[in-house]
């Protein structure tokens, strides 16, 4: 081939338009990429858990990115001082009763935890879909969620221990924490302290 075949307007045209879909291609896998990393660092675990379920990175950025659509619909509200201090009152009466009868403390637990969700404008589903919505805000204790529910179910079967009963009101108490979105300033004295003991 020579150079006038090269220079000839058909040839500059397509040689144009090859190098423009390249460019399309190549900027499109970049914002793609960028999109997933944006992703995994939002979600942490919870992305990693959602891609091994999925099976395919893809599949699980579009659930993941679902999830984000869906949530951005909620009307989450934030507590007044009053609710907040009420749940705090509420959590440590759980954490008392936990000495006495550890299997009744994890399921007020629990309660306590989706009524904190729907205070705060969570649609109160099935326990996947909560944990779905959860993972969107907090993605770094929604596992701590799961696994509690997990020893409540081992519990109903007869298989969980106290150690094991503890352990899932440490999980409930991680995200309910969360939920409860202390403002930095009261972290230092009253609310935040009672809930740490």
């Amino acid at each position: 081939m020579d150079t006038n075949t090269l220079m000839q307007p058909g040839t500059l045209i397509a040689i144009g338009v090859v190098v423009v879909v390249l460019l399309v291609l190549v900027g499109w896998l970049i914002e793609r990429k960028r999109r997933g990393e944006k992703l995994r660092q939002k979600f942490g675990p919870e992305y990693d858990r959602v891609v091994q379920q999925q099976g395919d990175a893809r599949k699980a950025e579009a659930l993941l990115a679902e999830r984000e659509k869906r949530v951005s619909k909620f009307s989450i509200r934030h507590l007044t001082m009053a609710d907040r201090e009420r749940y705090v009152n509420e959590w440590a009466a759980v954490q008392r009763r936990f000495v006495d009868d550890p299997a009744m403390a994890v399921m007020e637990a629990d309660s306590l935890v989706t009524a904190l969700m729907t205070a705060r404008g969570y649609p109160m589903t099935d326990f996947e879909q909560r944990a779905a919505d959860i993972s969107v805000s907090y993605p770094r204790v929604v596992q701590n969620y799961r696994a509690a529910r997990v020893i409540v179910g081992r519990h109903s079967q007869g298989q969980a221990t106290t150690e094991d009963m503890r352990q899932a009101m440490v999980y409930y108490r991680s995200l309910f924490e969360e939920l409860l979105e202390t403002p930095a300033g009261e972290k230092r004295g009253g609310v935040h302290e009672r809930i740490a003991s």
